[in-house]
């Protein structure tokens, strides 16, 4: 038997696009609808292992039932852009997949599939699948065609044969299009007879078989209502039949023969996956990306019981192997060192307790070449082993040479410098539960192979820093962070666990109180979390005006509700309920869950290989997004304490450092004047756009100035600002006019930089970060638009992540120098958070005012805010 599958394009991807969150690889691409198709498009491979395949598309919005009634489908909502930029990827993915699609004008996917799957159906040897969202195709069942129809996610499916249909239905798929005669259908705007819903319809037909029936037994009908519907619709219900039908004798130019499926572009569908960022689903198509044990021939590694000398010798390549994430609940498994006398392993019990690598690891003269340094300094930090010495880092350096590399993991990066062959981590090890550590022999070769790819790779990507002149940018700002990082991580910041506990239970009886009171406006108890149960409350008790709609029933977002907040009193309480909701799920018993046990601290990762623009995230937890607007929210800074008694917490950050940058990089002499003199930026815009004096600006006045400040910097649109200042677009593009008529030095290296950039393919920031943007030069809009935003922002937003990283590295040296006991936290953003001891703490004012303000020179000064208190609350 022959196996057709037919797949209907736009209903699978309009499936995956609301059933994912809008998911963006780090180019800024939209991925979430392209990630749902080709999981569906996976899983029909490998379950249905098909010898035919086609995918169809709408051609365009006009078909022929247009010309029937020219309100069809009218009341869809246009399709979003973050999806329209999706679907010609979808395409790219289905060439290189070698999957046919095809789309006819004036006709719509479903007669594609409704002629296909008719003639090949005729054929005693071929079977036919089709798979869709829409139930109308239910109507092509047979003996010999099946239908799909997705449910709730992307994978699930029903499986519709004829006994299906007739269970669900009572019914034959033929009847379906009398059904939607009679009912009509709200998605594509069939009107139908009005007062006939399926229950209705499905009853008329199992007595009347069909439309047609109806209308000739109508005398027969009972419901004095209903047949006077029905007699006054005649016309609506036989047009409404019509439009529901799909064509079987469509001009579908295809011959089956061309839609055998062949054989797939793995290099080309590899490329697509690493571009979109789908690491998940490279193992799925046999990426090769974790390279089989048996072509990674056996290294000469020696397996050491007793640690010598002359295995560590300077320099030396150091790899130290841990699994889980979360480095800092780990245990070291293993070690290997790779040099000039050969290459080493080191199971962790052995190094662990040797004096000899203790020494070593400690001696700052014993250069070593690492994977991770700040992470390695923290593993064996846990062990009460200082790691010293540290030159090269292969993944900052692949970091810095393409920051928009999907992976800066040791085997993606050896794999793709065409270095010694490494195994990932999750073919060794296995993944999830599954995960466990092999004997010491498999260890050896793979930590080994690690160890001598780093030694093998360091040439070459020295080579490249210093052909992208980065090389003072590696040396002298991202090496000697990465090990500042790894003893923030180390030190922890100290929790008041009970602080947070007794915050905890503020916020649960809040929670509660407020749970009342909606309760009450409500007039019924419901589940306030239950999109579903909310929505009824909203839409069908209190009868608000419908937003959007979902799958599911009626969207209850954020976004739905601030539209709604003025039309009941229960709305503002309920987006309070939500935001206070997360504050004690996410951060109190957030952090809560993450006290290490041995330290009762929190001890969060600082991710520096990771953001484009330069600037550090943080993760285990994400001390950087502690919300800050709701005072319930600020209170939590309540909760970070110095560790010491009678030491403070002190505070710094950076006063509009982007702003200030923009004036350096622009040479706007009105930007740079203002600065230079004092003058709040924010008032002086206010007084260009609102065309004003000083005294004059308002409060609301510098509030929109302020969004239009910061907007400029992020390349915001009219329609952005109009949005964010809940303004009209005209009114938007007059203060962004405004704005360029009173700093047209800004306006300049706005469309200056974009150009620069469309010649290089990348923009630098200050001290030489890099970001490539090939999408410049892109033929779709949404992407191009994208890189152009990205062109204005990156070397500014870029640049001010240099500047406090260089400041963080001078306070590392002038702590030392003056030998302070003051230690340096956290890093938030623009702002660094310090334990002083009450001691230094008018010394501590004086010097990180002095570092942080004279960490590059600009044009214009460099602004820090100094505060302390006891607790980091206090402190801002």
């Amino acid at each position: 038997m022959k196996k057709l599958i037919l797949i209907d394009g736009n209903s699978i991807a309009y499936r995956a696009f609301f059933a994912l969150p809008l998911l963006n690889n780090n180019k800024g691409v939209y991925t979430n609808a392209i990630y749902g198709f080709t999981t569906m498009l996976l899983k029909i491979l490998e379950d249905e292992q098909p010898t035919h395949m086609l995918v169809a598309f709408d051609a365009g919005k006009t078909t022929f039932r247009h010309s029937t009634f020219k309100e069809y489908k009218g009341t869809r909502q246009k399709t979003p852009p973050e999806l329209s930029e999706q679907l010609p990827v979808m395409r790219d993915l289905l060439k290189a997949f070698n999957i046919q699609h095809f789309e006819v004008v004036n006709y719509e996917a479903d007669d594609i599939i409704g002629t296909l799957s008719t003639q090949t159906a005729k054929d005693p040897d071929w079977d036919v699948k089709i798979y869709t969202g829409d139930k109308d195709l239910l109507q092509l069942v047979t003996d010999k065609v099946h239908v799909s129809l997705t449910k709730k996610g992307i994978t699930n499916v029903d499986t519709y044969d004829l006994s299906l249909v007739d269970e669900k239905y009572g019914i034959t798929p033929n009847q379906i299009i009398d059904m939607k005669g009679l009912m009509g259908d709200s998605s594509d705007n069939i009107p139908g007879v009005p007062g006939v819903g399926e229950k209705t319809a499905l009853k008329l037909l199992k007595q009347y078989k069909t439309v047609e029936g109806v209308y000739e037994s109508l005398d027969e009908i009972s419901g004095k209502k209903l047949k006077e519907n029905l007699t006054e619709n005649k016309e609506q219900a036989f047009m409404s039949k019509e439009l529901a039908t799909i064509m079987i004798d469509a001009p579908v130019d295809v011959k089956l023969d061309a839609l055998e499926l062949g054989e797939r572009n793995q290099e080309k569908l590899i490329e697509l996956f690493k571009e979109l960022e789908f690491a998940s689903l490279l193992d799925r198509i046999g990426s090769g990306e974790a390279v089989a044990q048996e072509e990674i021939e056996d290294m000469d590694i020696q397996l050491v019981e007793e640690v010598t000398d002359d295995m560590l010798i300077s320099p030396s390549a150091l790899v130290i192997e841990a699994l889980g994430e979360n480095y800092h609940q780990a245990e070291i498994i293993g070690l290997s060192v790779v040099n000039e006398n050969g290459a080493f392993y080191f199971p962790a019990e052995v190094a662990m307790e040797s004096d000899v690598f203790k020494n070593w690891a400690a001696d700052p003269d014993k250069e070593k070449y690492i994977f991770n340094a700040k992470r390695g300094v923290a593993l064996l930090g846990w062990q009460d082993i200082r790691l010293d010495g540290v030159v090269f880092d292969v993944q900052i350096a692949s970091y810095l040479i393409d920051p928009s590399a999907s992976s800066h993991e040791m085997a993606d990066i050896a794999n793709r410098k065409q270095s010694l062959k490494v195994q990932t981590d999750e073919v060794i090890y296995g993944k999830g539960k599954k995960r466990q550590v092999p004997v010491n022999e498999i260890l050896a070769q793979h930590i080994g192979r690690k160890a001598a790819a780093v030694l093998d790779l360091k040439h070459d990507l020295i080579k490249e820093l210093q052909e992208n002149e980065q090389q003072e940018l590696f040396e002298q700002l991202e090496m000697p962070l990465s090990i500042i990082l790894g003893h923030m991580e180390m030190n922890g910041v100290t929790i008041d666990k009970e602080e947070l506990e007794n915050m905890g239970e503020v916020l649960v009886g809040k929670l509660d109180k407020m749970e009342s009171e909606i309760h009450q406006l409500a007039g019924v108890e419901f589940n306030i979390n239950s999109p579903k149960q909310l929505g009824e409350i909203l839409f069908d008790k209190l009868q608000l005006p419908v937003v959007k709609k979902t799958k599911t029933g009626y969207s209850t977002s954020a976004e739905v509700l601030e539209q709604l907040k003025d039309q009941h009193e229960m709305i503002p309480l309920i987006l309070h309920y939500r935001q206070l909701g997360k504050l004690n799920s996410t951060y109190i018993e957030g952090l809560l869950k993450v006290v290490h046990q041995k330290t009762g601290k929190i001890h969060t990762i600082f991710n520096q290989s990771l953001t484009q623009t330069g600037r550090l995230s943080s993760t285990e937890p994400n001390l950087q997004n502690i919300p800050i607007r709701l005072e319930e929210g600020r209170k939590i800074r309540h909760a970070f304490v110095a560790e010491e008694k009678g030491s403070y917490i002190l505070a710094a950050d950076y006063s509009q450092i982007e702003l200030r940058v923009l004036a350096h990089i622009s040479k706007d002499e009105n930007l740079v004047q203002a600065f230079s003199e004092g003058i709040d930026i924010h008032t002086k815009t206010a007084m260009d756009v609102f065309e004003v004096s000083a005294e004059d600006v308002t409060s609301n006045m510098r509030r929109t100035a302020k969004a239009v400040n910061f907007g400029i910097v992020y390349g915001i649109s009219d329609y952005g600002l109009s949005q964010n200042l809940g303004i009209t677009r005209k009114k938007a593009k007059v203060f962004i006019e405004r704005y360029f008529e009173s700093y047209p030095g800004v306006k300049d290296y706005m469309e200056n930089v974009v150009e620069e950039a469309r010649e290089k393919g990348f923009v630098t920031t200050m001290l030489n970060r890099r970001r490539y943007l090939p999408e410049l030069t892109s033929r779709n809009f949404n992407l191009r638009s994208f890189a152009e935003r990205t062109a204005m922002n990156t070397p500014i937003q870029g640049s001010a992540a240099d500047i406090i990283k260089k400041a963080m590295v001078d306070m590392a040296e002038r702590l030392e120098k003056e030998q302070m006991d003051s230690t340096l936290l956290l890093q938030v953003h623009d702002e660094l958070i310090f334990e002083v001891p009450e001691k230094e703490i008018e010394k501590m004012n004086k010097i990180v005012l002095d570092v942080m303000e004279n960490a590059v020179k600009l044009n214009v000064p460099l602004v820090a805010d100094v505060s302390y208190g006891a607790t980091w609350y206090d402190a801002k």
